[in-house]
């Protein structure tokens, strides 16, 4: 099979074979042994390691077993799935338009129990206003040329947002100080969004931290990322949108959540960062 032509699949492919190799190697044995034990020929065996064929998810099961290391396959697996999925171009989400973008969460979202939500760059989309997200979605479509179904997407992510009040779901946001600073639409507009951050606060099923510019940093400022209850994240970055679903790469970002809401102000010292913010719009 030809190398995949997205380079970042075709890296995570070798990456698992990588570690499908040191796991037979660590085990002693050979790539015939491993064959005879699994059941199929030494040449599967070799391409799954060179990364010329994917393995399935029983393929890794086996293997794990062949080697007396079954442990490691549930973190295999999801490494598998992830090779295909987790690399997603935004130009291709994007490519129809934003208002589809929005609306291919909406299961995820209805389906998620417990959300937590990091944000270093712009309001989290969950506590948009109609007038916040419509300037930001206006710069991301003039910045990637997507068409202009700006007023569509907006629409389509207040609709997806509803899931803040309805249903049994828990949320928990940590917000960089930045956040409330940066300048992406009118002072009015602006206001009003930070005022309905205010509010939001008030709901029982919403905590929301508020990581002041001033406090020491045990952990450092990063890019913004989205856990599902304890199984998925999302994780952005400017040319793609990451799945991922390794439980060692979720714990990881489990970690440091936890790590960043510690040094988040809460409550009143929250809000006081917020009427700050309000008041430097003049």
């Amino acid at each position: 099979m030809p190398p995949h032509p997205s380079t970042r699949v075709q890296k995570a492919r070798e990456a698992l074979a990588g570690r499908l190799r040191e796991i037979r190697k660590d085990a002693g044995i050979s790539g015939r042994e491993l064959a005879v034990r699994c059941g199929w020929s030494e040449s599967k065996s070799s391409r799954i390691e060179n990364a010329r064929t994917p393995p399935s998810d029983a393929d890794i099961r086996a293997w794990c077993r062949a080697c007396a290391a079954g442990d490691q396959a549930p973190d295999l697996i999801a490494a598998n799935r992830q090779s295909a999925e987790a690399h997603v171009e935004w130009k291709r989400l994007q490519r129809t338009g934003l208002r589809r973008l929005q609306e291919s969460t909406g299961d995820l979202y209805q389906q998620t129990k417990s959300f937590r939500v990091y944000v270093s760059d712009v309001i989290p989309g969950f506590l948009q206003t109609p007038g916040y997200a419509s300037a930001l979605l206006s710069s991301i479509a003039g910045f990637r040329g997507t068409p202009d179904d700006v007023s569509e997407a907006v629409e389509a992510r207040m609709w997806r947002n509803e899931v803040l009040r309805k249903g049994e779901h828990r949320f928990s946001f940590v917000l960089e100080e930045s956040v409330l600073r940066y300048r992406l639409c009118s002072a009015e507009t602006m206001a009003a969004q930070l005022g309905h951050l205010l509010g939001v606060m008030g709901l029982q099923n919403v905590a929301v931290g508020i990581v002041p510019f001033s406090e020491p940093r045990a952990v450092w400022p990063m890019p913004t990322f989205t856990i599902f209850d304890e199984g998925r994240v999302h994780a952005d970055t400017l040319d793609a949108a990451y799945t991922l679903t390794q439980p060692s790469q979720v714990e990881l970002y489990a970690r440091a959540f936890e790590g960043l809401s510690q040094q988040a102000a809460r409550g009143a010292g929250a809000r006081a960062l917020i009427a700050d913010a309000v008041a430097s719009l003049g």
